[in-house]
């Protein structure tokens, strides 16, 4: 079982649950901001703006509010700063975690990722404690009522590097500068995904269960409902009988 195929089935769940509580607009925007203030709001030259501007249109996020965030962050309108940056550390069972956080107040957000950890059994660690547990890859998600032949011929032409059909998700891997062209390609050939990222993937897994699988799954929920809190990327391998009976 693919760990980050696992992950990001999980995530797609988990998302519909985020956009009913409006978290995801929240963190979306600051996304937006932060990548316009960076790079400037200029799509042709900011890939990281285009992507975050995709991921609003995803969660069907109303224009106006696209544009107030890359206003925001290119001074045309006042706004919050942001800072960015990570933590890494351990989950219940050993799982490697790596948090990416947005905050306008690093003391916050650190007293509450650490109690979050520290709530569930886990321990924050050094930088560069588990990210080299991980590699950064672009990730597209197709529902598994795709056609599997026609997305991976379509996919390894376009420059993907691979393309697999798991836990009833078609997931095609690229290379993070290739990504961009190979969702685009795709696209244009009327091939409609499910979700399209930038991601961290694990290189192992770390199998957990019972009591552990539910405080890890418990520690995730919490720092997901951190406004600061952007993504969480882990390397845990939980078989679908157990995490059906924890999500539900």
């Amino acid at each position: 079982m693919s760990g980050h195929s696992k992950w990001a089935n999980i995530k797609h769940r988990k998302g519909a649950q985020d956009a009913k509580r409006g978290k995801i607009f929240t963190k979306l925007i600051k996304e937006i901001t932060i990548a316009a203030r960076i790079g400037g709001g200029d799509l042709e030259s900011n890939a990281r703006l285009r992507l975050a501007i995709d991921k609003a249109k995803q969660a069907n996020m109303p224009k106006d509010n696209i544009d107030r965030g890359i206003k925001k962050g290119t001074g045309d309108l006042d706004g919050v700063t942001y800072e960015e940056d990570t933590f890494e550390g351990y989950g219940p069972g050993g799982v490697a975690i790596i948090v990416e956080f947005m905050t306008d107040n690093r003391t916050r957000t650190v007293a509450d990722v650490r109690h979050a950890f520290n709530k569930y059994g886990g321990s924050l660690g050094v930088s560069g404690s588990v990210a080299f547990m991980f590699d950064r890859k672009g990730q597209i998600i197709f529902s598994g009522d795709n056609d599997f032949d026609t997305i991976f011929e379509a996919a390894l032409e376009a420059g993907a590097e691979d393309v697999k059909e798991e836990d009833g998700i078609i997931e095609v891997i690229t290379d993070p500068v290739e990504f961009e062209a190979v969702r685009n390609n795709l696209e244009e050939q009327g091939l409609k995904y499910e979700s399209a990222e930038v991601t961290m993937i694990p290189q192992n897994l770390n199998p957990v269960e019972g009591k552990q699988a539910e405080s890890l799954m418990k520690m995730i929920d919490v720092l997901e409902d951190n406004d600061d809190v952007q993504n969480i990327y882990a390397n845990f391998d939980i078989s679908d009988d157990e995490m059906e009976r924890i999500l539900e």
